[in-house]
């Protein structure tokens, strides 16, 4: 739709042009949406049933909301769609700071235009991108920078007292008028300044140094919050709270699927890193497993939540360190390994907070015991459960042939490693592939066989069938009763390691 042509208020009047409430304007187009069966809030997955749902009803009671939840659920994203659901444009008097409707003039300014001109009054179009304001709440916020404050200039200028609404220098929120205005993190905005909200959202004025203005404000507000005995951050005092009419409560995705869809469609993958690598699903599987294993993990505060940005940030990490091997090596392509996955430790260890036990462990630590714990949980998915493998007297234990070779000798599997390199290594291991082709023949292909492969061997390190050390450059498989001899395991703390040992040779003392 373009622009329209109507430029003053007289041909406005003759278009039939009738003022809506922002809020009516919403809900009126909402229900356009609902009728014709189109997705309200493209790209929001896993709230089909939960989320979207109730910020419809709100929509339709022409409610203000508040959006609740840890990080990384998608609330501020939420509340930037709802601009879709505003008129593409509405007519505004020109020149007005406040978006003044032609029809219903909020300000002085508006208001002496019209008079002055009457029909000739020159009138502008705003687009619904521009009726949407979004501040980030932080402790420096003042009630000048939200509600506005006199203009000591402007008061001098004009000979006014501060008391005429013209030298008010008016805040973000009475710009915002006949528009959405959103508030990130609402509890983190001092008590005091939440109070300057009460007025606005229940009675319609604003009060500036004392002086009572009536400004019959049309906004929509938006909130999105953490709840409230997270760390110590502050909250939302009551009032305010039950001046926000509707509050919604997100979720972080309820299966690896939804966490698939929304890292596919959330991660900055450059067009010439895919044709560079190739990857697969139990990539992606094992991303999100690791965002599932730290919600679940007695080192992560579970109140302060699993950003669905750890997923992004280590799916992107593992395409750029299959990448910078392919580029090191001089490659033109490539295949994803799990060395590439566990290289994604640094975009685990800044994505999660970690309790007393945890930050005894180290950051790193706990990112490399969480990424196991994927590798281990997937590795079920795929090939047999060791421990049913057992029990099983009358069939033969699949591991047994890698286990047995295992018991003399040990591999390296290095980081950047070029792919025959790797490939030789890995054919090394009797039984590795037959193990890989009885366990998922469905999945195979000529390119993803040593993918597996090394999969498998990961899978069996974490299942305690041999042992995985960690070098400095990759990673080292060995029996796992020699290894208890000589290195520190993958994950284990080199510190604790050294100080386990010199007390062994105190007591030898």
């Amino acid at each position: 739709m373009t622009q329209p042509d109507i430029r003053t208020l007289g041909a406005l009047k003759q278009s039939g042009y009738q003022p809506r409430s922002v809020k009516q304007e919403l809900r009126d187009n909402l229900i356009k949406k609902l009728q014709s069966k189109q997705d309200v809030f493209p790209g929001i997955y896993g709230y089909e049933e939960t989320v979207i749902p109730e910020l419809q009803r709100a929509i339709l009671a022409g409610h203000h909301i508040n959006l609740l939840g840890l990080r990384g659920q998608a609330k501020t994203r939420i509340a930037r769609l709802l601009v879709s659901l505003l008129d593409e444009y509405v007519p505004v008097v020109e020149g007005s700071e406040l978006n003044d409707d032609p029809l219903q003039p909020l300000s002085v300014f508006a208001r002496n235009l019209i008079a002055e001109k009457g029909d000739d009054t020159p009138i502008t179009w705003l687009h619904r991108d521009d009726r949407y304001t979004e501040k980030l709440a932080t402790p420096d916020v003042s009630v000048a920078d939200l509600i506005g404050d006199a203009d000591p200039i402007k008061a001098a200028t004009l000979k006014l007292p501060y008391s005429d609404e013209r030298v008010i220098h008016f805040g973000l929120i009475p710009r915002a008028h006949r528009g959405i205005f959103v508030i990130n993190e609402l509890p983190d905005l001092q008590a005091r300044i939440q109070v300057s909200l009460f007025n606005i959202l229940q009675e319609g004025d604003i009060q500036i140094r004392g002086f009572k203005v009536r400004l019959p404000l049309d906004i929509q507000f938006v909130f999105t919050a953490n709840p409230e005995d997270y760390t110590n951050r502050g909250s939302i005092v009551t009032p305010l709270k039950d001046r926000i009419d509707a509050q919604i409560i997100t979720h972080y995705p309820k299966s690896i699927e939804i966490g698939k869809r929304i890292t596919k469609q959330e991660a900055r993958i450059r067009e010439e890193q895919r044709g560079l690598v190739t990857t697969n699903e139990i990539v992606h599987d094992l991303v999100e497993q690791v965002a599932i294993e730290a919600r679940g993990s007695e080192f992560v505060d579970a109140k302060s939540g699993v950003s669905a940005r750890l997923t992004i940030s280590a799916y992107e990490q593992v395409i750029a360190a299959a990448e910078r091997r392919a580029l090191l090596n001089g490659e033109t392509n490539t295949y994803v390994r799990i060395a590439d996955f566990l290289g994604a430790v640094p975009a685990v260890t800044g994505k999660v907070e970690l309790v007393y036990e945890g930050e005894q462990e180290g950051a790193g630590i706990v990112a490399e015991k969480l990424m196991g714990k994927a590798i281990r949980t997937q590795f079920l998915q795929y090939f047999p459960d060791p421990e049913k493998t057992k029990k099983q007297k009358d069939k033969p234990n699949p591991y047994k042939p890698v286990q047995d070779w295992f018991g003399s000798r040990t591999i390296d599997l290095l980081h950047d490693a070029s792919d025959e390199d790797y490939r030789k290594v890995l054919d090394v291991v009797p039984g590795l592939k037959d193990l890989v082709q009885q366990s998922v023949p469905s999945e195979l292909s000529k390119e993803n066989l040593h993918f597996w492969m090394e999969f498998a061997l990961h899978g069996m390190a974490e299942h305690s069938l041999i042992s995985r050390n960690r070098l400095t450059a990759g990673a080292q498989f060995k029996d796992l009763l020699s290894s208890m001899f000589t290195m520190p395991n993958f994950g284990d703390d080199d510190d604790d390691d050294e100080e386990y040992l010199s007390s062994k040779k105190r007591k030898r003392r």
